[in-house]
C-alpha cells in the first residue's frame, strides 16, 4: 500500500465515520454584546476621584440638611396627651371599666400656644400602640361594597362584623370601620368658638373612586357590642370624611390621622380651650391618645429626622474625604499603569 494515499478515516464523504453523530456545542454564537464587550463606561478610583466624590457629596447634603431642619423648626406644633388626665380620679383603677360605662366621659383641656401660628392650622389625633396594620383587620373590608351600592351583600371578608344578628348586610362592613375613632374635640378661644373645618381632610381620589357617592350606610353599629363612631345614614360614604381618614390603614403603631382645620390665625400667648369626649377605648390594649395642633412649611409637617439624615451622611461623607486626603498625602501608594487593564487592551490580541 502507497503511504502516500490520503488517508478517508477522517470524515470524507462516503466513509464509516460520516454517520458517527456530530457534537453540538453550546457555545453561543460570538457579539460584542454577549461578551460585555459594549462600550461603556469604566471609571478608575483613584485616589483623586474618591476623595472629590465623597467632598461633593458632603457639599450637597449638608446644606440640604440644614435647610431641612431648619424648615422643619419653623413648624410649630402643640402635643397634648390626654387619656389618663380625661379619666376621673376614682376610676383610674378600672379604665377599662370606666370608658365601656355610660357615665358622662367629657373633659376639658387647655392649651397654650407658644408662637404665632398661621392658618391653616391642623387638627390630628394621634394613637400609640394602635396595630392597623394587622394581617387580619386590614383585610376585614369590602372595597367592592363601598364603591358600588348593588355590592352590599358583599361581606364574605369583613368577619366579624359582616352580617347583623338577624343576616342583614352591615354597610360599611368590617373592622375598619367597625372601630371608627369618636373621640370629638371643640374649641374657643378667648370665649369664643373656634371653627373647625372638616371638609377636604381626606385624599381626593379616595372620595372619587373608593367611596361611592350612592352608597349610605346600613345597620352600622347596630349590634351589641359598639366599637367607635356612628355615621349619618342620609349621607353618603364620600361625604363622611372622618371614616375616609380613617380607612386609610396606617403602617406604624404610632399614627396620626387629620381631623379638621382651623382656618384663622393664633397668636403667641393665646388660651385655647378644648371641650372633648373621650369616647374611644384605648385602654383595653394600653394605648395612648394624643391631640396635635399643628402648622406646616413648604416641606410638610415637622420632621427633623430628614434633615438629621442629610447631615449625618454629609458630615460622614466630609469626614471620610479628610481621612483619606491625609492618608493620599502622608503615604501614598504607586498606581499601577492602566494600560493592562483587560478593557484598555487591543480588541485583536484577545
Amino acid at each position: 500500500m502507497n503511504s502516500n494515499t490520503p488517508s478517508t478515516s477522517a470524515g470524507a464523504p462516503g466513509s464509516a465515520d460520516s454517520t458517527a453523530p456530530r457534537r453540538n456545542s453550546k457555545r453561543p454564537k460570538y457579539s460584542r454584546f454577549t461578551q460585555q464587550e459594549l462600550p461603556a463606561c469604566k471609571p478608575i478610583l483613584t485616589p483623586k476621584w474618591v476623595i472629590s466624590a465623597f467632598l461633593l457629596v458632603s457639599v450637597v447634603f449638608i446644606p440640604i440638611g440644614v435647610v431641612s431642619l431648619f424648615a422643619s423648626r419653623d413648624v410649630v406644633e402643640i402635643i397634648d396627651r390626654y387619656e389618663t388626665d380625661c379619666i376621673p380620679l376614682d376610676s383610674r383603677n378600672d379604665k377599662v371599666g370606666f370608658i365601656q360605662s355610660r357615665r358622662d366621659k367629657a373633659c376639658n383641656r387647655t392649651l397654650t400656644v407658644p408662637k404665632h401660628m398661621k392658618q391653616p392650622i391642623y387638627v390630628y389625633y394621634q394613637l400609640d400602640n394602635f396595630y392597623q396594620n394587622h394581617r387580619r383587620y386590614v383585610k376585614s373590608r369590602s372595597d367592592q361594597q363601598l364603591r358600588n351600592p348593588s355590592n352590599e351583600d358583599d361581606t364574605s371578608s369583613c368577619k366579624p362584623e359582616d352580617t347583623t344578628a338577624n343576616g342583614m348586610p352591615i354597610v360599611p362592613c368590617g373592622l375598619i370601620a367597625w372601630s371608627l375613632f369618636n373621640d370629638t374635640y371643640n374649641f374657643t378661644r378667648n370665649n369664643q368658638p373656634v371653627t373647625l373645618n372638616k371638609r377636604d381632610i381626606s385624599w381626593k381620589s379616595d372620595r372619587d373612586h373608593k367611596f361611592g357617592k350612592k352608597v349610605y350606610p346600613k345597620n352600622f353599629q347596630n349590634n351589641t357590642l359598639i366599637g367607635g363612631d356612628r355615621l349619618d345614614s342620609s349621607k353618603s360614604l364620600s361625604e363622611q370624611e372622618n371614616l375616609i381618614v380613617w380607612m386609610r390603614t396606617a403602617a406604624l403603631p404610632t399614627f396620626r390621622k387629620l381631623y379638621g382645620k382651623i382656618e384663622v390665625d393664633l397668636q403667641a400667648g393665646d388660651v385655647i380651650n378644648v371641650g372633648l369626649q373621650n369616647n374611644y377605648n384605648t385602654y383595653s390594649f394600653n394605648g395612648k391618645k394624643k391631640l396635635v395642633l399643628s402648622t406646616t412649611s413648604w416641606l410638610g409637617g415637622k420632621n427633623d429626622f430628614l434633615g438629621i439624615a442629610y447631615l449625618v451622611v454629609g458630615g460622614l461623607c466630609f469626614f471620610l474625604a479628610m481621612v483619606f486626603t491625609i492618608i493620599y498625602l502622608v503615604k501614598p501608594r504607586q498606581l499601577g499603569d492602566p494600560s493592562y487593564l483587560s478593557w484598555n487592551r487591543n480588541p485583536g490580541g484577545r
